[in-house]
């Protein structure tokens, strides 16, 4: 999720343990749990009023559908998947002598 392995995770631990000593760890544990709920509900109300505010026609709303990169993706995937794309012109070797198309525009 972050990116953060088992070994990172037994360092972690262990440092917590050194800065905060096993006795107070347990109740440390307890207040990040509760905390995590919180947000997590928070971001739950939070998805749920948008989608009302936004109407039906937005019910199906993802967050993840506002992510820039999955955006990308989309439209890139249907501009390949599109089947009314025209057809681009098959490369022709040049003949000798010939010189390549020049776009003045292009350049």
């Amino acid at each position: 999720m972050f990116g953060v392995g088992l070994p990172e995770l037994a360092v972690i631990a262990f440092v917590a343990i050194l800065v905060f000593g096993p006795d107070k760890l347990p109740d440390f544990a307890r207040q990040a749990g509760r905390m995590a709920r919180k947000v997590r509900a928070f971001a739950n109300e939070a998805r749920d009023e948008l989608r009302e505010e936004l109407g039906p026609e937005f019910a199906d709303l993802d967050f993840k559908d506002l992510d820039p990169r999955e955006i990308v993706r989309k439209h890139i995937i249907e501009a390949m998947n599109d089947e009314d794309d025209e057809v681009t012109a098959v490369a022709t070797p040049l003949a000798e002598g010939e010189l390549p198309p020049w776009d003045v525009e292009a350049t």
